[in-house]
């Protein structure tokens, strides 16, 4: 159990201590939840920091239910799904619209860093089917780091072992995996939203 976002991120940094002060790390957080965390665990280590943009395809008969996601460039599902086609499509260009709009939000007054080369580290406050980070994963990957970790507070133990199976990431750091998972909110005493407005903030002062 987690206090608040500011106690997971804190958590998070001493178990990533190992990539402290290393020139070439790039922390990149998953708004908009991500971004406290983020900005605290690049901090600590001395990174830098940016954010990954990508968003979960729900169930067309249940949202909250990710059955994929997708970024700009790529596209992940679920295996064994049973979903048509054309619902697929239909959200893949509407969430992509949203991701334009979300872009041109958070880079308004700057260009996403280069990932080539570098060792990525991507966080978020924690991952239920682990689709949006998977997706998140495979556009990074596509950049041509020298590693890729995923770091994360909580997540079902059935998550985290689909990561580690995943051949484009390099390691996976996961503080809790319960066994009675239902939500990513049940481990965090306070877990409120945080908004776009509030996630650019904390972009913008952090790289300010």
């Amino acid at each position: 159990m987690f206090t608040n976002r500011i106690d997971a991120g804190l958590q998070l940094a001493k178990k990533l201590k190992a990539y402290k002060d290393k020139e070439n790390v790039v922390i990149l957080a998953i708004p908009r939840g991500g971004l406290p965390l983020g900005a605290i665990v690049a901090k600590s280590l001395n990174a830098k920091l940016d954010v990954a943009l990508s968003k979960k395809i729900g169930h067309p008969f249940n949202k909250e239910f990710a059955i994929g996601a997708v970024s700009l460039n790529n596209i992940v599902l679920d295996d064994n799904i049973e979903i048509s086609i054309g619902y697929i499509e239909k959200e893949k260009k509407r969430l992509r619209e949203k991701l334009k709009k979300r872009e041109a939000q958070y880079y308004r007054n700057r260009s996403p860093i280069a990932l080539k080369d570098k060792i990525v580290i991507i966080i978020d406050d924690g991952i239920a089917t682990g689709n949006t980070i998977r997706v998140t994963a495979q556009l990074v990957h596509d950049r041509k780091p020298e590693k890729i970790v995923i770091a994360i507070p909580v997540a079902p133990k059935s998550t985290v072992q689909k990561l580690n199976a995943a051949s484009y990431i390099d390691e996976v750091v996961c503080l809790e995996t319960p066994f009675n998972f239902q939500a990513v909110g049940q481990f965090y005493m306070d877990f409120d939203q945080v908004s776009d407005e509030e996630a650019i903030k904390i972009l913008e002062e952090f790289n300010s």
